[in-house]
């Protein structure tokens, strides 16, 4: 190493004016050497604070990383390759971790060490001597200072003393101080050196011994697994960009594909009505009542799951039951304030919900879907196939099939004289073609050119036109109930079973044979209802008993129509839509071409159909036999009175008979002329008495020819 500079002590006790600049020198370095050791003490703990905090983290890591199979987590929870290979993760950065601790105590023994004794005693030591310089070089200047005042004409020897001691004890006092003072200065070239080197030597060191201690706990066989997760690693990372690319791919198509669909109400031309569904959710406003006529309108997620509508507000963990929608009718409504809204009414009529869609398509598909659900199409195996195939039936309705009109065009009639008809030979609702559709033509089964009737109309029936012929014998009720004596006979009757049914459709038909037309009319009102958007039907009860059905309104219990038991021709249940049920009614009220009026109804259930057509044929049956029974009671009223009959006849020939006996005495005793009678008197006929004996014989001679 160079020279170093030396501050001169024996020219302390002089402390001439170079021996306080050079010291001045000394000085400047002396707080050179301070300033810059501050900010290396500053580094080299913030070096020891961050190997301590590594060596905390380290541990802390391999503790989570120990921890990790414990952890529930609700994607991915139960893997037992990751947790394996954070396991022995854990096991070498817990190694590491107690390599980067024992790095830590070398850090603070050989490094910190060393400089933090520079900082708090040399340097400060330096500090303590400047200042006590100073101090006692102020005393050696003011006691030169009272030496040199003193007076020569009066001298005072006690005070000279006194002088001249402080003088001498102050001089001292500066020159021990000074020569300490530059002994520390000169030492501080020396000890800076020490203290600048010593703790990078102790940071190397224990550098160099914690990368040793690395190289022997990393074996060869961490080696080995660590090149194995870099493997793994790298292979997630392309799994991962190719999902990223193709995730890229996606949002672009769906950004694509969904651009129609960002309209809130899109064109039906370019998005169709999707009625195959039995499954949908979305967000709709659902209607609350606040007052008497006031009302609210909420946004929530609705979704069915099943047979039932959920809602879920944002922020709930799950949905809430809303109703049940097995058996239920929806319809759309009209409401002054809001468009698109449809209402859900349960299958007991006791809850209904409105709810407004966000579109017409939007409102629409609700509607389609909720009614697939209603009919449990969702409970099949394929239940999108079933709705499709309900569906294409119905639009068949409306186009015309070739295969059906080219296999049946041999059995229609000619078509001059009569305008077209819009009615196609699809097969019906039922799923598949009978054998007796195959060989009819629709207009056999069918009148051409018949409207459908979607609201309950009052049939022409016998009842009532006898009533309307005897109007001054009994009022006739215009909501179509009957009089008392029916509302008894049905109160006195044996079967009286009450369903709930809503109201398809009617129309006229011809052939009342088989039950194909009951399927052929269902399949034209279900096709009618779906083309033109007809939801709303008319529920009512209808109660089978031995004489009449009868269609009851359920908040009035006004009967809205009565079909006589006698009247019901057939009476089916659909296919497949066990639900739907309908029957053919022969009126009475006029006839066509020679042939009663026939008209098939048709209704849709929240029961089976086929329990309602079996509550009708039982009906029937009861009906048969009770007419029996009354008909053989008539007749067995009949021979009694015959029999009475006779007998009084038989009763009334005693009578003559007595009576002619006791005349033919009468005639005998009158034939004894003179001769006086048992009490002496003699008894003379007269010529009436002897026309009524005549009169006794022939009706004796008669009676005898009678009997």
């Amino acid at each position: 190493m160079p020279g170093i500079d030396k501050l001169p002590i024996e020219e302390t006790l002089e402390d001439s004016p170079q021996t306080r600049s050079l010291l001045g020198v000394f000085e400047e370095d002396t707080a050179a050497i301070s300033s810059y050791f501050s900010q290396l003490f500053k580094a080299m703990q913030r070096i020891y604070d961050a190997q301590n905090e590594l060596s905390a983290a380290t541990h802390l890591t391999s503790k989570l990383l120990k921890d990790y199979e414990k952890q529930r987590f609700p994607l991915g929870g139960d893997d037992e390759v990751m947790s394996s290979t954070l396991q022995q993760f854990s096991k070498v950065i817990d190694e590491l971790s107690s390599c980067h601790a024992v790095l830590s105590t070398q850090l603070a023994d050989a490094m910190m060490f060393p400089i933090t004794q520079f900082q708090e005693r040399d340097l400060r030591e330096i500090v303590i001597l400047k200042e006590v310089f100073q101090i006692s070089s102020d005393d050696h200047d003011a006691a030169i200072n009272r030496y040199s005042r003193l007076s020569k004409r009066k001298e005072n020897e006690k005070v000279k003393n006194e002088v001249m001691e402080d003088v001498y004890t102050s001089r001292k006092k500066q020159h021990e101080t000074i020569m300490h003072y530059f002994a520390s200065l000169n030492m501080l070239q020396y000890k800076k050196k020490i203290a600048l080197l010593e703790p990078l030597l102790g940071y190397m060191q224990a550098q160099i011994s914690f990368f040793k201690l690395g190289s022997e706990n990393l074996t060869q066989q961490w080696e080995e697994f660590l090149t194995n997760i870099g493997t793994s690693v790298q292979n997630v990372r392309r799994e991962m960009d190719s999902d990223a690319e193709a995730t890229d791919q996606a949002i672009q198509d769906l950004k694509a594909a969904s651009d129609p669909l960002y309209m809130p109400d899109p064109d039906p031309n370019k998005i169709p009505v999707n009625r195959n569904l039995t499954r949908k959710a979305g967000y709709l406003n659902t209607r609350n009542k606040t007052g008497l006529v006031s009302f609210t309108w909420e946004r929530q997620y609705f979704f069915t799951q099943g047979g039932n509508l959920m809602s879920q507000s944002r922020g709930d963990v799950a949905g809430g039951l809303v109703m049940d929608i097995d058996n239920c009718s929806v319809m759309a409504v009209d409401c002054e304030d809001r468009r698109f809204c449809f209402q859900i009414t349960a299958f007991d009529g006791k809850k209904a919900v409105i709810l407004q869609a966000e579109s017409r398509k939007d409102c629409e598909e609700w509607i389609a879907t909720i009614n697939n659900i209603s009919k449990r199409i969702y409970l099949s195996e394929n239940p999108e196939e079933i709705a499709a195939r309900v569906n294409q039936s119905a639009l068949e309705a409306v186009t015309p099939s070739p295969s059906f009109q080219q296999r049946h065009e041999s059995f229609r009639p000619s078509t001059q004289g009569r305008p077209k008809t819009g009615r196609s030979g699809s097969q019906c609702s039922a799923g598949s073609e009978s054998p007796a559709l195959s060989s009819l033509s629709l207009d056999s089964l069918v009148a051409p050119d018949t409207p459908i009737q979607f609201d309950i109309i009052s049939p022409v029936s016998e009842e009532h036109t006898s009533q309307a012929k005897s109007g001054a014998q009994g009022r006739t009720n215009p909501f179509g109930e009957s009089g008392g004596s029916k509302s008894e006979e049905s109160e006195d009757s044996i079967l009286h079973q009450l369903f709930i049914v809503r109201f398809l459709g009617s129309m006229e038909v011809k052939a009342t044979e088989s039950t194909d037309v009951i399927y052929e009319t269902m399949r034209q009102i279900l096709a009618a209802r779906a083309i033109h958007n007809i939801f709303r039907m008319t529920e009512s009860h209808l109660l089978v008993t031995c004489e009449c059905l009868k269609l009851i309104d359920p908040q009035t219990q006004v009967t809205r129509l009565r079909f006589p038991l006698s009247s019901v021709a057939l009476c089916a249940s659909h296919q497949e839509n066990k639900r739907l049920f309908g029957f053919v009614l022969k009126t009475a009220g006029g006839r066509v071409d020679g042939r009663p009026v026939t008209v098939c109804y048709v209704f849709e259930s929240n029961n089976d159909g086929e329990k309602i057509c079996d509550s009708v044929g039982l009906a029937k049956q009861i009906a048969l036999h009770s007419e029996r029974d009354r008909k053989a009671t008539q007749k067995r009223r009949e021979l009694d009175k015959a029999k009475e009959k006779q007998q009084e006849q038989l009763d009334k020939q005693k009578q003559i008979e007595k009576d002619l006996e006791e005349q033919s005495r009468l005639i005998a005793a009158s034939s004894r002329p003179g001769q006086p009678a048992a009490d002496g008197q003699f008894l003379v006929l007269s010529n009436s008495q002897s026309e009524d004996s005549d009169a006794g014989e022939e009706g004796q001679k008669k009676g005898e020819s009678e009997a």
